[in-house]
């Protein structure tokens, strides 16, 4: 997903955050990610499976952003049918292996905030 450049810096970014956000940006980015991480070597259709709800245009979309950005690697078999899988780059690894603290949060999120976390509705290091 191509961002605008800001004015802020050289070259449109302002920090590391804006940079990664450019490359997952997008509804089902860290999903299809997330798919080839716990299933590496996938085709096409299996990806979609993998991925409810995105529509083939939407990954089709996707997986050509993510391969010109370096995580994604496409490799296109010259067979009859055409076969196409789909693998994470090492850079793909180690966006997913950034994205782990981000899945525990979430996780946590989704079961409610850790008793030691919250006290009276405020966090534990401002409440008395």
């Amino acid at each position: 997903m191509t961002t605008l450049n800001r004015p802020c810096a050289p070259d449109g970014h302002t920090c590391g955050i804006d940079t990664a956000m450019e490359v997952i940006g997008g509804k089902w980015k860290v999903l299809i990610l997330w798919a080839l991480h716990e299933h590496p070597c996938r085709r096409f259709g299996e990806l979609r499976r993998l991925v409810p709800g995105v529509t083939e245009k939407v990954l089709a979309s996707h997986l050509r952003e993510m391969e010109a950005d370096g995580v994604v690697h496409r490799v296109s078999y010259d067979e009859v049918p055409p076969r196409v899988e789909y693998t994470l780059t090492e850079a793909g690894e180690r966006l997913n292996e950034a994205l782990q603290p981000l899945a525990a949060w979430g996780r946590e999120r989704q079961t409610g905030l850790r008793p030691e976390e919250e006290t009276d509705g405020r966090p534990a290091s401002t409440a008395r």
